[in-house]
């Protein structure tokens, strides 16, 4: 529902450059939505438990994803993020458990905190621009393969918050020198 009337499609306007905090929070109907190119950012809470959503592309020139932006989108199964993202808020796609892939733009430096906690991430590319990963940011259980856009010594040298991978026991780092497998 948006001012207490129920949407499944939604066309946001061509003025409109910030999708505000809390937009589309609640909107549990909403199947399909179009940003059009001169959405410059997405608030905090603006999709958040949207359930049925599918499906979205960022255009060119998003800048910045708020946290918990797409909390909980649990039907979601693919988001183009264009590299002119630049930040991804905390808990950005928490709970977003049909994510099952993503590659993260290249110019994000930080992964926030449970970014993509509860996801169904089985794979992820992050950019070498990386240089910190936050607590939980990977806590789905799920994720397989990380591929890193990187050396195995570009990778060491990112700042790690303790339990960043969550409670993924095996796993594979791709590296452009080379493959990791932790166990």
């Amino acid at each position: 529902y948006l001012n207490k009337i129920l949407i499944q499609d939604f066309v946001i306007p061509d003025d409109i450059t910030t999708i505000g905090n809390y937009t589309f929070n609640g909107c549990q109907n909403m199947i399909n939505i179009i940003i059009p190119n001169s959405v410059k950012s997405i608030g905090n809470y603006a999709f958040d438990s949207c359930r049925n959503l599918t499906s979205i592309t960022l255009p060119d020139g998003v800048t910045s994803i708020g946290s918990h932006a797409f909390y909980f989108c649990i039907s979601l199964k693919n988001i183009a993020i264009p590299d002119s993202v630049t930040s991804i808020g905390e808990y950005a796609f928490f709970y977003c458990t049909n994510l099952t892939s993503i590659t993260l733009p290249s110019n994000i430096t930080k992964i926030e905190d449970f970014t993509f906690g509860g996801c169904g991430l089985v794979s992820i590319t992050i950019p070498n621009s990386v240089i910190s990963i936050g607590y939980g940011a990977f806590s789905s259980g799920k994720l397989a393969s990380i591929t890193f856009q990187g050396t195995t010594a570009e990778w060491m040298k990112i700042k790690k918050s303790q339990n960043w991978i969550g409670n993924n026991a095996n796993y594979t780092i791709h590296f452009t020198d080379g493959d990791v497998a932790k166990q």
